[in-house]
């Protein structure tokens, strides 16, 4: 059995930025694994409202407006969100603020960082038999020029933090759990019982004739 979901000393909205095929989908979806919080993704919102999508703009329209209430509703109930859509402007970001900050609630931008010609790289070899590429959006060389072009970087009057799109999510998850803990939303103690240790996490559990017990082989070291 999992060790206990983390429960944020406070009710946090999770926005996500970058170019598509950062990351940020399989970021959302392992952190959802650590955290007390709802997840709400709109590629499988869009799939799951129209059989054959066209990421157009009225399509758009519909799952924004979903997705603020589900956010919404989740918030005054208690509960942290991952927001999982790609906050490309500024003004969306404003308007998540407002929804958070009507909630007494904060936003945390996760900006994945990662250069394009990479990032293209993975689309173009996505997998649809994948959790995480199953309901992406496909990019030609041209959508994804027009698409990034249109991307306005976080300044210094939004809250963010800085992942690397091309860092293990134990190296992104270290990231955003000192973010927490800057911003008091996790305790000390939890955030190094939940942080991998360095020097440690090589170490493996042997059986008492000194051969490695491949039934413990996955366990974590904490």
């Amino acid at each position: 059995m999992g060790s206990p979901k983390i429960t944020l000393n406070k009710p946090l909205l999770i926005l996500m930025y970058g170019f598509p095929g950062a990351g940020k989908t399989y970021f959302a979806r392992n952190l959802s694994e650590y955290l007390n919080c709802a997840h709400i993704n709109a590629d499988k919102i869009r799939h799951e409202l129209f059989e054959e999508p066209r990421f157009n703009k009225s399509e758009n329209n519909i799952i924004t407006h979903l997705m603020d209430y589900m956010a919404g509703e989740f918030l005054n109930l208690g509960s942290t969100v991952i927001y999982d859509t790609n906050m490309i402007r500024k003004s969306q970001r404003r308007i998540m603020k407002a929804l958070a900050q009507k909630r007494a609630t904060k936003t945390l931008l996760v900006w994945f960082q990662l250069d394009p010609e990479t990032a293209y790289n993975r689309l173009t070899k996505r997998d649809k038999r994948k959790t995480d590429d199953k309901y992406a959006k496909e990019y030609s060389q041209e959508d994804f020029r027009e698409y990034t072009a249109r991307m306005q970087h976080p300044d210094q009057t939004e809250d963010f933090v800085v992942v690397s799109g091309k860092h293990s999510f134990a190296s992104q998850k270290t990231a955003i759990f000192n973010k927490f803990l800057d911003l008091g939303l996790m305790e000390a103690e939890i955030y190094q019982n939940n942080v991998a240790k360095p020097g440690l996490i090589n170490l493996v559990p042997k059986t008492l004739n000194g051969r490695v017990d491949m039934s413990r082989r996955n366990i974590d070291i904490r």
